[in-house]
Order: structure tokens, then sequence, then C-alpha cells
């Protein structure tokens, strides 16, 4: 029987690559032969451009999702918390391997230490909203690029702190940068944060193949996030945070929505059954939705 070989599409940032090679290194374990194709996206293009204005969902996903559905490429990477959470025809979530360390973490000065007035750069307006509310008398200010581009930003004095996902450090080896991690009740990570989605064509062996790389308790948690961030309009760029978890046959969500300076947020906590994850993530949502979060996030693109 003939070697199976799959070609996997990913952005070309060191971090991307970084998950490329991941999963091409499960399924070479499982028999799979693989290769990659490097892909530009609209978001690597935009380096300027808020990602807000530039318009949030798909920045960094499409191409690849039209390479995967042109058949140029059999599996697509991607970090699931860019992943827009409305399906595309033709394309399948494969698999969720098991997650990283889901929490945002600060550079530069930890908490305590950071001057006031600090510059503090953020690529979202969910992170400075969460920091505005912990410390209302820093500077938020925006900044893009991938890590390597962001922590020389921050050694050349362009910003006295900034903020990125621990996942993205660990994953590069660069995890001594931290000076601080936040918990969870400070900063409430990006649905999906710290997950990878291996997306494949809906029929195929590539899909079949694939599947066996899933993480069910991983999947479901990252379910039960999306399903809330669709509920309350599905943009990744959105000022709200999702993460939940599994302990035995339950799931615990922790969700929030702020306003873009910090001075309203809705935060609270939900649990139920894993096998209703999505149903947990929708209800907490529609409680958001009556306490005020609509109005919350309209006020996020002024």
């Amino acid at each position: 029987m003939p070697q199976v070989k799959l070609t996997i599409g990913s952005r070309g940032s060191a971090l991307a690559l970084w998950q490329a090679n991941y999963v091409a290194v499960r399924l070479q374990e499982l028999g799979v032969s693989t290769g990659i194709e490097i892909i530009k996206t609209m978001g690597d293009r935009l380096q300027t451009a808020s990602l807000v204005k530039a318009g949030g969902k798909g920045l960094f996903t499409k191409e690849i999702e039209e390479a995967l559905l042109g058949g140029t490429i059999d599996v697509a990477v991607h970090s699931l918390k860019d992943l827009p959470t409305e399906p595309v025809a033709g394309l399948a979530i494969a698999a969720i391997p098991e997650r990283e360390d889901a929490r945002d973490v600060l550079l530069g000065y930890s908490l305590q230490t950071l001057p006031r007035g600090a510059r503090v750069g953020a690529s979202s307006q969910r992170r400075s909203a969460q920091l505005l509310a912990l410390r209302p008398d820093i500077r938020i200010e925006p900044i893009r690029g991938n890590v390597d581009t962001r922590l020389r930003k921050l050694k050349e004095g362009r910003y006295d702190a900034i903020l990125l996902a621990a996942a993205g450090l660990n994953r590069l080896g660069l995890a001594s940068e931290i000076a601080e991690y936040f918990l969870l009740e400070q900063m409430c990570p990006a649905a999906g944060q710290g997950a990878l989605a291996i997306q494949t064509r809906e029929g195929g062996p590539a899909r079949d193949l694939c599947a066996q790389l899933n993480h069910f308790s991983t999947e479901r948690a990252v379910a039960c996030e999306r399903a809330l961030l669709a509920a309350l309009g599905g943009g990744c760029q959105l000022p709200v945070g999702a993460y939940a978890e599994m302990a035995a046959d339950q799931l615990r969500l922790t969700a929030v929505v702020a306003s873009p300076d910090g001075s309203k947020v809705i935060r609270d906590r939900a649990i139920g059954p894993v096998s209703q994850a999505e149903q947990l993530g929708s209800a907490l949502a529609a409680d958001f939705l009556a306490r005020g979060a609509a109005e919350i996030l309209e006020s996020h693109v002024a």
C-alpha cells in the first residue's frame, strides 16, 4: 500500500511553522509523509493596520482556507483563536490537539512594578481592556508583528511592557522572557487561546488521519468557548475572553466582556456537563447579553 503524503499549509512566522512542524511530526508518527507549504495571509501583509479596523475575522486564515478548498494543500494548521467561529462550506476542523498554557503574560515588567503611565503594547482589545481594568493609569499602544518582532520592539524601548500569549513563547522556547503570568481572574484568555486547529476538507483521507490527533478534553473545552464567542458576535478581535476546563464530566467556563477603556466589565462563571459544551457557552453568552454585553461590544470599534 503506497504511503499517504499530505501537504500542510501554514503561515511563514516562526511560531506558525513550529505549529505546522508539530502537526507534521504527529502525522509522521502515524506513518503519514508530509510537506509544508507557506502561505501569506492578509493579516501578514497588514503589519501596520489595526486588526479591528482591518475587519478582524479571517485575516490570518482566509488565504489558507482557500488553498485547502482549491486542493493546493491537504491540511491547514491554525492558531484556533484566529479561526472564525462561522464554519466554511466544504471544510472541517478534523482535530484539536492538546492545548498549551492558555494564559496571557506580561513582558518587561510585572503588573505590580509597572510604572505609572507606562506604555504597554497590546494587539487586541480583549487584552488592553482587561489590563486597563486592572491598571487604568497605563497607556495602551498598538503593537503588530510576530513574536520575535514584538520582543525586539520591547528591547528597543518602544514599549515599557508588552502583552502576549504564554503558549507562543513556550513553543518558541522563550518562556524566560515572561515577567508575569496573569491569573484567570485578572485576564481571561481569548476563546481557543493556546490550542491549534487542524483543518481539512470535509471528505477524503486527510480528515480521518488527522482526527487521530484530537484531544477530547481540549476539543470540548474550546467548543464551549467558541459557542460563547459565536453567540456574542464571533470576532476574534472582540473584547471577549472565554476559558473552559474539564474536571471529571463537567466543564467550568469563565468568561468576560469588557469595554475598550476597561471601565465596564461583565465577568462570570458557569458549570455544566461536558456533553452540553456548546449549550453551556451559549447560555452564558445569553446571560451576558441580558446584562448589557451588547452595548459594551458595540463600543469596541469606536
